[in-house]
């Protein structure tokens, strides 16, 4: 049986109170959804600036006995009311809201600054003062920066190539120095390119999964940023949500005031990327089969490669990751095509 699995069964058996902030976010919903299926009890907290209504709608239709379990805020994690009052009585936060993308932060700096760190400050010490067991947060591959080594080690980072990445690093930076002074537990975890249901395609700064199988929906050209040899290590949204439980639950204190990589140790081009998600909505829309890629210029803050040695998180917190970025594409095509 899987460290995953037991951690399943013992919270089954002993259900806790969890925060999720950004619970409206593609991340915080797959939280959600399979925290209610545990059957915990779950505070979300949510401003909706880049999370939606309609994802608490599509996890409350996926769990409906479990309405009583899951109570909403809406409000920011720059206030510190909200967060006071989303962390009361919470074993357990996990902290995914956060202004992401690196075009955003390029182009919004301080807002970007205000929410990543600023809002991070003020959960963490919301969740210090409710007296939470611990807190798991969401860090991002972007601290790598220009370091050249791959797979990306958790010791080895490089210079940063964007305000977002700086917000990263900070909050890192910072989650040490609240364990240290105040005693409140921290996980940060480096999400490499997560992808899957419910990801919004929508807007300017949209991942760039759920933005082309949209445009290819749609029969709109999908854009390449630079000659495609980029590569990156997509990781499905079921794998970073065993990350996060894992990292919320295992006992040992060892495990924390520590940072992880959750990805797969993989490295897809934006070319191959491109093809997996063409090929399989060829399956049911034969049309789409000729499609082909636009590439244009290199985008600023972008780096070249990022691949994930998971060694540590395997290690230390028993994290075995369940999709490939094969079978997770899959999963993806599918839903996205059957809303389409």
């Amino acid at each position: 049986m899987s460290r995953y699995q037991d951690v399943r069964d013992a919270l089954q058996a002993e259900p806790k109170r969890w925060l999720v902030t950004g619970v409206a976010g593609f991340i915080g919903s797959a939280l959600l959804e399979e925290l209610l299926g545990l059957g915990q009890t779950v505070v979300g907290l949510d401003n909706f600036v880049t999370g939606h209504r309609a994802n608490l709608d599509d996890v409350r239709a996926l769990r409906p006995e479990a309405a009583e379990r899951f109570t909403f805020i809406e409000g920011d994690i720059c206030d510190p009311e909200a967060c006071q009052r989303a962390a009361d009585g919470v074993d357990y936060v996990l902290h995914q809201a956060a202004l992401g993308s690196v075009p955003r932060s390029i182009k919004e700096p301080l807002r970007s600054h205000a929410a990543n760190v600023n809002g991070f400050l003020q959960v963490m010490f919301a969740a210090r003062d409710a007296g939470a067991k611990r807190v798991v947060y969401a860090s991002s591959s972007s601290v790598y920066g220009d370091h050249p080594g791959l797979p990306k080690v958790e010791e080895r980072i490089g210079r940063q190539l964007s305000p977002y990445a700086v917000t990263k690093r900070v909050d890192e930076l910072y989650a040490g120095v609240i364990q240290d002074s105040y005693g409140l537990e921290t996980v940060g975890l480096r999400y490499f390119n997560v992808f899957g249901r419910r990801q919004d395609p929508a807007g300017a700064y949209a991942a760039v999964i759920p933005r082309w199988l949209d445009r290819l929906i749609r029969g709109e050209p999908c854009e390449i940023f630079g000659d495609g040899s980029n590569s990156r290590d997509f990781c499905y949204i079921d794998n970073v949500v065993q990350a996060n439980i894992l990292a919320a639950t295992t006992a040992d204190p060892s495990v924390t005031n520590q940072v992880y990589n959750v990805g797969c140790n993989g490295r897809t081009t934006l070319t191959e990327l491109f093809t997996y998600l063409r090929d399989g909505l060829a399956e049911d829309r034969p049309e789409l089969a000729a499609a082909e890629p636009v590439y244009t210029d290199p985008r600023a803050g972008d780096v070249l490669h990022s691949q994930a040695n998971i060694d540590k998180i395997c290690d230390k917190l028993g994290y075995r990751y369940t999709h490939d970025v094969a079978t997770g594409l899959r999963e993806t095509v599918r839903w996205f095509a059957a809303r389409a």
